[in-house]
């Protein structure tokens, strides 16, 4: 399911009145979802901003421990050394891009929770600039149209 077929459905379920609550909010009194209006909360916002940079910060410490590991792997002459260099350099390129995309998206996460943006498209506007330069990469081997 894309973001935005997600996004309409959420949307709709809102404008008839069905109730929804976050999985991690506790249930009203009566059992229900709530009866109060679904509020932005700055603090979650600003979290999820700050857990993107550890993340961030961690990854680019297995990319410190990944090179290491192939310096010493390069040393050994082995005859599967270039395939295996390969495969390196693919894993090295993947998680600094990643790295960087989790960097990235520390911005549009804490100007949603700072109420920096008009509305839901500017929101959507934030996220989808950083997706055209973050494209994911292709699924590889198996059947990815399942």
């Amino acid at each position: 399911m894309t973001f935005d077929t997600e996004w309409a459905g959420l949307k709709q379920q809102a404008a008839t009145g069905a109730d929804m609550r976050l999985a991690s909010a506790a249930p009203a009194a009566d059992g229900g979802g709530g009866s109060g209006d679904l509020k932005s909360d700055k603090a979650v916002w600003s979290r999820a901003s700050k857990d993107l940079g550890g993340l961030s910060t961690s990854i680019k410490t297995g990319v410190s421990a990944l090179e290491a590991g192939q310096k010493g792997a390069a040393l050994t002459g082995v005859e599967s050394a270039t395939a295996q260099a390969e495969l390196y350099q693919s894993w090295k390129t993947y998680l600094e891009n990643l790295s960087a995309k989790c960097a990235a998206l520390q911005g549009p996460l804490e100007k949603a929770g700072q109420g920096q943006y008009e509305n839901d498209e500017a929101i959507r506007g934030g996220f989808n600039q950083i997706d055209a330069q973050y494209k994911d990469t292709p699924a590889t081997g198996g059947d990815g149209g399942r």
